[in-house]
């Protein structure tokens, strides 16, 4: 008779592994986060930058400094100006930035300037034309923020706009003529 071997010892049970334990996960590489540093633009006193007639209409403003004259005809029309010009206007007559009628698209000139205050709500040069693309809501919101000045130059851009029939909203001209206080059509 021949005897099968037992074995009386157990084999250890096999591990149940998963997919997911065999799979290693890389451990991201640790990398150090340096603060990104943006420079602000340096201006020099002879620097030029564009300025803009926001004033619907002819716009003089002399140099009480050197004497030059600088005349704007119409709405949009430019000239370059020094820094350091427009840095004695702000000074000597601020009415040109507090009333928008100098139009400056650099919002990082407008900073260095310290003119902010005067321009955060105010319509750029391109924004004056958008005003057909603007809901009624919009308009009326926008309103409440321009400053008095802008508001003018709003009034005279609207009816041309309205004239040329790019605002034809009942809605949106009746938003501009309560938010500008101007009767801009008859009614």
């Amino acid at each position: 008779m021949t005897e099968k071997a037992t074995s009386t010892t157990k084999k250890p049970a096999a591990r149940k592994t998963s997919t997911a334990s065999k799979v290693s996960i890389p451990k991201e590489a640790k990398t150090e986060r340096k603060p990104v540093v943006v420079k602000k633009r340096t201006f020099k006193p002879d620097d030029y930058v564009t300025v803009r007639n926001g004033f619907d209409g002819r716009l003089v403003y002399k140099s009480s400094k050197t004497g030059e004259k600088f005349v704007f005809e119409r709405f949009g029309d430019e000239h370059d100006m020094e820094i350091q010009e427009l840095k004695k206007a702000r000074n000597d007559a601020k009415k040109f930035f507090a009333n928008n009628w100098f139009l400056i698209d650099d919002p990082e000139v407008i900073e260095y300037l310290g003119l902010s205050e005067y321009y955060k709500n105010a319509f750029s040069y391109d924004e004056f034309d958008q005003l057909a693309d603007m809901t009624a809501d919009e308009i009326a919101e926008r309103m409440t923020k321009v400053s008095e000045g802008q508001k003018i130059a709003i009034a005279h851009h609207a009816r041309r706009m309205i004239a040329e029939g790019k605002i034809d909203s009942m809605r949106a001209i009746t938003a501009l003529e309560k938010g500008l206080g101007v009767q801009l059509i008859e009614h």
